[in-house]
This record gives C-alpha cells, structure tokens and sequence, in this order.
C-alpha cells in the first residue's frame, strides 16, 4: 500500500475495490432490495387476504401466530403478514382488501419469535386496524 507523495491514485482505487466488502454498500449498489423485495421498495402495499392461518412461535417461546395470507394487487406475488394484538384476526375475513407494512425486524428481516413473517396488517378495507381491535370504528360492508 502506497504511502508516498504520489500514492493518492493507488489509495483510491483500493477503497474502491475494498467497498464491495460491504453488504450494505453492494446491496445498495446492486439494487437488491428492489429485485426480491415483494413490495418493490415502496414502504406498504395493498392486497387481497386468500386464508387466515396460525404460525408456532419458535423456541423458546409457545404459542400461536395469527396471520393472514395475502395476494398483493401491484405484483401479484404473496406474502404472509401478523395481525397484530389480541383479537385483531377476528376482524379479517377472507377476501378483504388489507394494507401491509414491514414488521421491522433488523435488517428486513423476520421479528422475535414469528418464523418467516416480514410484514403486518394496518389496515382493513381501508379502516385502521388499531380503531376497529379498540372498537371506536366498524368495518365498512362491501
């Protein structure tokens, strides 16, 4: 490594190569998460629910998940989204339009003890979830 008066280029061009090191950095530069991201980089996505299912938690934890199969209408890909707080499932039914946000694990990842869960359900046919669960809210009929 050059350490003279003239070594400036040298310096440069090993940082250059030394950042593709860095996951955050090659992900970035790659687009990665616009690739394989489900909705597409953008912060929530509106869907279809197709099935309501309970997840296990993992160890050491016990317990059920409720979760909600949902079909987004941008891509058509599926995911599998949390209803979040006690009760919360009871108000999504099938065929339910629903809006998903990440769940915000580190790193995009899953959160505590949900198996392969990345993302939650806020709302309900266009009402928050959070209204209807504290019932100040109804679900519109469609």
């Amino acid at each position: 490594m050059g350490y003279g008066e003239f070594a400036g280029r040298d310096l440069q061009k090993r940082r250059k190569s030394q950042r593709w090191l860095k996951k955050p950095w090659k992900r970035k530069k790659l687009k990665l998460k616009e690739k394989f991201d489900p909705l597409e980089g953008s912060m929530m996505a509106k869907g279809i629910v197709l099935e309501k299912k309970s997840l296990e938690q993992k160890q050491p934890h016990s317990g059920l998940i409720k979760c909600v199969k949902v079909q987004l209408i941008k891509n058509g890909k599926t995911i599998t989204a949390f209803a979040p707080r006690s009760g919360a499932i009871n108000y999504i039914d099938e065929h339910d339009e629903v809006t998903v946000d990440g769940l915000g694990g580190s790193q995009r990842g899953q959160m505590g003890s949900i198996p392969g869960v990345r993302y939650k359900v806020i709302k309900v046919n266009g009402v928050d979830l959070q209204m209807l669960v504290q019932k100040r809210k109804e679900k519109p009929k469609r």
